[in-house]
């Protein structure tokens, strides 16, 4: 993997749709950052989705692209939401080593009334539920699956307790999505949707400088009582100074936007790792599933004498001949 010193003014920036992983020696911490464009906007095209919910399921597809290049094996990692909420069910996958894809279901009523009201923040669109996160390593592999509760929490939240609690790594997560508005070559009037996030983890020589300190037994906690070290507090000091425009602007890059952040640690960027816009679903895959299907089930597929059949993720209709699953006389 090739190392480069961040100087924003020589080195080539990674782009669009490629993850870039780094390293600040100086605070020991290691992490991934990215900005999303044409696979976001081509994910989202594909659905009628109210804004509110767009934004959420490009939050959900960021942080699934941060955590699913980090993969070492042929696998899949999925990221979903079950909730209570307007948005009661986000899923993204990404499938390695570059296979991304993502769909939401929403209550349309609930959204409309939610925006009427002004309440479009994460939390209050999610509600109360869960956050599920699924390592899928194939055939003949057990799941292995982690989960956090969604109460009150964003994604970027639930998703540093899951670390904290599932990995023992303090982590901090900053997601973000945006709509532009431009014009195209020709001067018509043009609309995309972009996101971006970076992970940051602390990740010491020292294993017990990980260690965190005991909470008081009262019903909450402050940041500064659950970190300890002080290099992973400038850390995340610096993290946090990181705007939602800056993660989603398009002209700025990942490479300058950790250079402003961390140039006086000494931070180090990676080989950038491409992620695609890509459904893992087939016409192949849709007939073993109708194959395994008995005449009755068959049967009550059957619309104006055809099954039809549209993957949730890729809006792709499939057609089959029911014949072809009938046994012959």
């Amino acid at each position: 993997m090739t190392e480069i010193h961040v100087n924003p003014g020589r080195t080539g920036l990674a782009g669009d749709d490629r993850v870039v992983p780094f390293q600040v020696e100086g605070l020991d911490v290691r992490g991934r950052a990215v900005s999303l464009g044409p696979l976001t906007d081509a994910i989202l095209s594909r659905h009628a989705y109210p804004a509110p919910v767009a934004r959420l399921l490009s939050e959900t597809i960021a942080l699934t692209v941060l955590l699913g290049t980090s993969l070492k094996f042929e696998g899949k990692l999925i990221i979903q939401t079950q909730t209570d909420g307007p948005v009661n069910f986000l899923v993204a996958d990404f499938t390695a080593p570059d296979g991304v894809r993502a769909y939401a279901r929403f209550d349309a009523q609930a959204v409309e009334a939610a925006k009427a009201a002004g309440r479009t923040e994460p939390h209050e669109l999610l509600g109360k539920g869960v956050l599920a996160f699924t390592i899928d390593q194939g055939e003949h592999t057990q799941r292995y699956q982690g989960i956090v509760a969604l109460d009150g929490e964003t994604l970027e939240e639930a998703a540093a307790a899951y670390f904290r609690q599932s990995e023992q790594i303090p982590t901090r997560v900053k997601l973000a999505s945006a709509e532009f508005y431009d014009r195209d070559a020709e001067g018509k009037p043009r609309h995309s949707w972009r996101a971006g996030g970076m992970v940051v983890q602390f990740l010491p020589q020292a294993p017990e400088r990980m260690r965190q300190r005991d909470l008081h037994g009262g019903d909450g906690y402050t940041t500064s009582e659950m970190e300890e070290d002080e290099t992973w507090a400038e850390a995340q000091m610096l993290a946090s100074t990181v705007a939602a425009e800056e993660l989603t602007d398009p002209d700025l890059g990942v490479e300058r936007l950790l250079y402003r952040l961390f140039h006086e640690r000494g931070v180090r960027v990676y080989d950038a790792q491409p992620v695609h816009d890509r459904c893992s679903c087939s016409r192949e895959k849709l007939q073993g599933v109708l194959n395994g299907f008995t005449a009755e089930e068959i049967d009550s597929t059957i619309e104006n004498g055809e099954i039809r059949v549209e993957c949730e993720f890729c809006s792709t209709v499939y057609t089959f001949d029911p014949a072809e699953f009938r046994p012959a006389n």
